[in-house]
């Protein structure tokens, strides 16, 4: 760690001139225990899942799964943004009420048609909580197989603030008025009747408590295997790049498990999202852009990936001053 530190210092700059890519880039040769650290075979997984609760959007169900196939038709924001850099997408279908056609473009994960309507019940059981670790799990040992040190986590699900917010305010002990936003593009009296029916929600599940048992309470299987997908991430050292309001809900309940993983994850960007900012200051986590988006899907991980690249570039190829000759202060 110290010789680590030493060569960035000694790059030819300032100490610290760099900024957040000199954090950045002793934080990726820590995690990979090496002076001259390199990204691999970057992928974004985006998981996709439908939500029992309904009225809390501005738009139908039916759009998860119609954003599912512009996904598989190369047409959303996130498919433009990892073509431009070069990263691998995948999608998988961790629940949407819909069947797709046979492709070999989606990953089948589906844990069912949809969570339950947590107004009255849990959203999934304890059993359909584990198996989305375990079908996460396996998905992510495939990246890794495919030579991936570097992984981004994006999700498609209508309502899936909602979930997000109800976790986050029991996790974070916030009140929920404070984690809920606009979503989808809420008006003032949507939000607020979104409001209304999300503290139902919570009333109905107030003796809720540990990490696993609320999100499955409250998560969509889009939630809950992005969680899971984390972990298994993290078991294989690999750099995690956490992207807006639902991922980092997703992270604080990964956090809750194995408090450790905090030291491989990279938070890209803070959302739009009135939640996203407190969730950060509770993580203790400092974003490293903050652009307005609140889209999801992964895209802020595409859109920080080139500063990430960038850190590491800079300290394999930078001269030092030694190499360049040139005098230090």
């Amino acid at each position: 760690m110290i010789t680590l530190q030493e060569k960035i210092d000694n790059k030819t700059k300032p100490v610290g001139a760099l900024g957040e890519l000199e954090k950045l880039a002793e934080q990726i040769g820590r995690i990979q225990n090496t002076l001259n650290p390199k990204l691999s075979n970057p992928t974004i997984l985006v998981f996709a899942g439908d939500h029992g609760i309904q009225g809390v959007s501005a738009y139908p169900s039916e759009v998860t799964a119609q954003m599912v196939l512009n996904f598989l038709q190369g047409g959303a924001a996130i498919n433009v943004f990892c073509q431009q850099h070069n990263i691998a997408l995948e999608i998988i279908d961790a629940g949407v009420n819909y069947d797709f056609p046979s492709t070999s473009q989606l990953i089948d994960a589906k844990i069912a048609k949809g969570t339950q309507n947590y107004l009255h019940a849990k959203a999934m059981t304890m059993a359909e909580l584990t198996l989305c670790f375990e079908k996460s799990e396996k998905i992510v040992e495939t990246v890794f197989q495919d030579g991936c040190n570097i992984i981004g986590f994006g999700e498609m699900g209508i309502s899936n603030t909602s979930s997000a917010s109800l976790i986050m305010s029991q996790l974070c002990s916030i009140p929920l008025a404070q984690c809920v936003g606009r979503g989808t593009g809420l008006n003032d009296e949507q939000v607020q009747k979104k409001l209304e029916q999300l503290t139902q929600a919570q009333n109905h599940h107030k003796n809720v408590t540990g990490a696993k048992n609320i999100l499955a309470t409250y998560g969509g299987f889009e939630i809950a295997q992005i969680c899971g997908a984390m972990l298994a991430a993290y078991q294989k050292n690999m750099l995690l790049m956490i992207d807006g309001f639902i991922a980092s809900t997703a992270f604080l309940v990964a956090q809750q498990i194995k408090p450790t993983i905090q030291d491989n994850a990279i938070f890209c960007h803070l959302s739009g999202e009135q939640g996203h900012k407190l969730l950060l200051d509770y993580l203790n986590a400092t974003p490293l852009l903050q652009l307005r988006m609140r889209l999801g899907e992964g895209t802020g991980c595409a859109v920080a990936y080139p500063i990430i690249n960038l850190s590491v570039a800079f300290l394999n190829q930078m001269a030092s001053f030694d190499s360049a000759g040139v005098s230090k202060c």
